[in-house]
């Protein structure tokens, strides 16, 4: 009865039509056989292809490399799923699904909601309210986990993925060797080697997909010098390129990626420049090189002829090399420069030199969430740039001003690589305000000329639930949709008919720890701790008798109609073990106990972290920890745990 017929010839396409099938045929299991071909003057069936191939116009496409159309139109045999580019037919056939009842709403098959139901006619418009949408990896990631996020990360129609570094060995080593949780799971390392086919299996999954992949960020510092991003030594031959600190030229904290280089050396902007564009030339694959500098902030080179200049200037000849050495070459490689750390101060002496070829990204790594800018913010004065000595931005507001006097400089294209799904989101355990904050941040974008983010975060941030995921690619795609329409459509799939109570339930816990407690900025004698504040205790204590209730509300719902349902629930009774174990903690932080801190967040590590493999696709143990870590550290900022 039903066929789907592409008009045109694309692997995109082809996968995008395997999906329909699949879903087709498992929401109506008795519909038979659904044959696919190949044919360009299709007139019947599910017809996939691009908008001109259907005589759609084309007029809001800019770009097609970076817009997004969807086009729907169907009847209850078939009809046309288009898009302006081959991943938007497969975001097409993803929305398609979704206005028949199916839902993504967790990585893997277990995410999946497919209800059983014939289809029905449908008709749907929608350029993308952004360009730029996606993820990076971050925290512990394991091959399997990295698999079905780039799949379900297209489900949400978002459109970018990253892969950080030449080789992202720190991340998958962190999952493998079991950091900070060897008490409970045995280490099982893996090798550089591995790791690197791995990245290549992922980047075949995205170009799969039809996705733009972003590639590299740090790495050039220390690579082309001979070292790796790990790296604890210096090479003899290349230490004269250091950065000069204090009269010596070593490894800044005795780690290459975080060590930057003597940017006056013209040998060190040409060897950079030639391993960008070696990399470019091998690496056709990718969309977008991003070329940063090196991951740790106030230690450029002293040296006298460094000096003279910010190291954004010299950032910039290192860009202007680069494109020069890529035109030579003839290759059309787009790059990302980065206003991150010291380069968050823009250049005073040189700019781009051609525009066409870059995008700015805006890497406000120290700023707080405890708020959001929009078009009626009043921003602060800009803070002022002085050598390795700069006072950090700690606001939203103060990172912005920023990025304001940047962009009196660039005009080109320009996109946020954000943080709240690093430690961040962990600050927040009942997960309601940190995915009310990604949609303030996404509705206040447009405003400062910013079009999108690329999330510097876990691949596991589904804990206690995905919906602040859900939040930041629905909002991304319509930064008009409403705050109502997102909680009801995911907690009443996730949930099911008790879905108030959940959600409920998990804003009280929130409430109850309060973001900006646990984000270090209420504490009344800092000197005790950044979390001292005695009469708070019984307001975290009182999560105790809020995870009583998770728990015995959970255990009336562990068998539940959908998959999801069940491990929603599920992921409920474990996460109100969580929030007991964080909240004593806390208690014991805002009482002054540090001492007694550091023992209960060992009692955390070793208690739950023998949960990580019951529950490790939605949870990131290492980045809890991380998160713990901070938590528990004295007034001089020594990590205890």
């Amino acid at each position: 009865m039903y066929s789907i017929k592409k008009v045109r010839i694309h692997p995109t396409l082809d996968f995008a039509a395997e999906e329909l099938k699949k879903y087709l045929r498992m929401m109506m299991p008795e519909c038979g056989e659904i044959e696919i071909t190949t044919c360009p003057e299709a007139k019947e069936g599910f017809r996939l292809g691009l908008l001109e191939d259907f005589g759609l116009s084309v007029s809001e496409v800019e770009d097609p490399l970076l817009d997004d159309v969807v086009h729907i139109e169907t009847d209850e045999k078939g009809g046309i799923l288009a898009g302006s580019n081959p991943r938007s037919v497969l975001f097409a056939v993803y929305r398609y699904l979704r206005l028949n009842g199916c839902r993504w709403l967790y990585p893997g098959v277990d995410g999946d909601f497919v209800p059983m139901k014939e289809i029905a006619p449908q008709s749907y418009h929608r350029k993308a309210s952004h360009r730029f949408r996606g993820h990076c990896n971050e925290g512990a990631e394991s091959q399997s986990c990295m698999l079905e996020t780039i799949d379900f990360y297209a489900k949400q129609e978002l459109n970018v993925y990253m892969l950080e570094f030449f080789i992202p060995f720190g991340y998958y080593d962190h999952y493998y060797s079991h950091t900070k949780n060897e008490h409970n799971r045995v280490p099982e390392p893996v090798s550089p080697e591995q790791v690197l086919q791995w990245k290549r299996w992922c980047e075949a999954e995205i170009k799969k997909r039809g996705l733009m992949f972003h590639d590299m960020g740090h790495g050039w510092t220390a690579e082309p010098f001979g070292m790796t991003n790990r790296s604890d030594y210096v090479p003899e031959e290349s230490r004269k390129y250091l950065a000069l600190l204090k009269g010596k030229r070593e490894l800044y904290r005795g780690k290459a990626n975080w060590t930057n280089l003597c940017y006056s050396d013209a040998f060190v902007r040409s060897t950079m420049a030639d391993a960008v564009v070696d990399y470019a030339e091998k690496h056709a694959n990718v969309d977008y090189l991003h070329v940063w500098l090196a991951d740790l902030d106030k230690n450029h080179c002293e040296c006298e002829n460094c000096r003279v200049k910010r190291p954004s200037d010299w950032y910039m000849l290192i860009m202007n090399e680069i494109d020069e050495k890529l035109s030579a070459k003839g290759l059309n490689t787009r790059v990302v420069f980065i206003a991150y750390v010291d380069t968050q101060f823009p250049p005073v002496e040189f700019t781009i030199t051609n525009p066409e070829r870059f995008s700015l990204l805006y890497a406000p790594i120290s700023r707080s969430y405890c708020s959001s800018v929009n078009e009626d913010t009043v921003l602060p004065e800009p803070k002022p740039f002085l050598y390795n000595a700069w006072e950090t931005p700690r606001t939203a507001e103060e990172s912005m001003a920023l990025l304001c006097e940047w962009k009196k400089l660039w005009k080109g294209p320009c996109f946020s690589y954000e943080y709240h799904f690093w430690h961040h989101s962990r600050r927040d355990p009942g997960g309601i305000y940190i995915a009310r904050r990604i949609y303030e941040d996404i509705r206040g974008l447009k405003a400062f000329g910013i079009d999108g983010y690329v999330e510097d975060g876990s691949q596991r941030s589904f804990f206690p639930n995905g919906f602040a995921i859900y939040v930041y690619a629905e909002t991304l795609l319509n930064r008009d949709v409403l705050w109502e329409d997102l909680v009801e459509d995911y907690f009443s799939h996730i949930y099911g008919e008790d879905w108030k109570s959940a959600y409920s339930l998990l804003e009280r816990i929130g409430n109850a720890f309060d973001y900006e407690f646990m984000a270090a900025k209420k504490s009344v004698d800092r000197t005790v701790s950044s979390y001292y504040d005695p009469e708070r205790v019984a307001r975290i204590d009182a999560v105790h008798d809020m995870a009583a209730e998770e728990r015995g509300l959970a255990q009336k719902h562990l068998a539940m109609p959908t998959r999801p349902q069940t491990v929603s629930w599920r992921l409920l009774l474990r996460h109100a073990e969580y929030c007991d174990l964080i909240s004593d903690i806390m208690v014991a932080k805002a009482g002054g106990r540090n001492f007694k801190a550091v023992e209960l967040a060992e009692k955390f590590s070793k208690e739950f972290g023998k949960y990580e493999v019951e529950i490790e696709r939605y949870y990131d143990h290492y980045l809890a920890m991380v998160t713990v870590g901070y938590l528990v550290k004295n007034p001089k900022g020594t990590i205890f745990y």
